[in-house]
């Protein structure tokens, strides 16, 4: 297989696309759309998201120490795009998606109710990389939608129909391939 080499920078997709939203100390709340985040560590549980200094949301990360992560589907798809292309300072996200802000359990920061996934997460520490800067966050408490739960407690996210971003567009996922583990597992006879 021949490759085609490029200038060094980010190709790692696709990603999770996000919606994270935030709240100053007024209460006054926005959503951002991002794709730089990941889980970073298992106990405590962790996630990462990376923001650029000059995005609207920003000094509200910065003062309340606190987001919610919003997992998207392609309910929610054309809503997470608008909140990645307008401002909040000049666009009142939450009234021109529709999106219903819902009280989270430990945060101030509301979590997005047609989400199927709310994350509330308490930053513990924050870096600047250059162009962005990374904030960790710890997991303080999960709201999954009931509707992609079984009869015996298990969350099916897949049936949501999560979104992924890859290079400027975004993708739902298709069919499993494998589980893990699935490589060595023992075959019956």
């Amino acid at each position: 297989m021949s490759k085609v080499e490029f200038k060094p920078g980010n190709m790692l997709y696709p990603l999770p696309v996000i919606m994270v939203t935030v709240s100053d100390r007024s209460g006054k709340s926005n959503i951002i759309t991002l794709a730089w985040a990941g889980t970073i560590n298992s106990d405590p549980p962790m996630i990462s998201i990376s923001v650029r200094k000059e995005r609207f949301s920003y000094p509200m990360l910065i003062e309340s120490g606190e987001f919610c992560v919003n997992l998207t589907n392609a309910d929610t798809v054309f809503g997470m795009d608008l909140c990645g292309v307008k401002s909040g300072r000049d666009t009142d996200k939450w009234k021109a998606t529709g999106f219903t802000p819902k009280p989270c359990k430990i945060i101030k920061a509301p979590m997005i109710d047609e989400c199927p996934v709310c994350i509330e997460c308490v930053v513990k520490k924050h870096e600047d990389l250059g162009t962005h800067t990374i904030f960790y966050g710890e997991v303080v408490a999960v709201h999954a939608d009931e509707k992609y739960m079984d009869e015996n407690g298990r969350f099916h996210f897949e049936d949501s129909d999560p979104v992924a971003y890859s290079h400027g567009k975004y993708y739902t996922l298709g069919k499993e391939l494998g589980k893990f583990g699935y490589s060595v597992q023992k075959k019956n006879k």
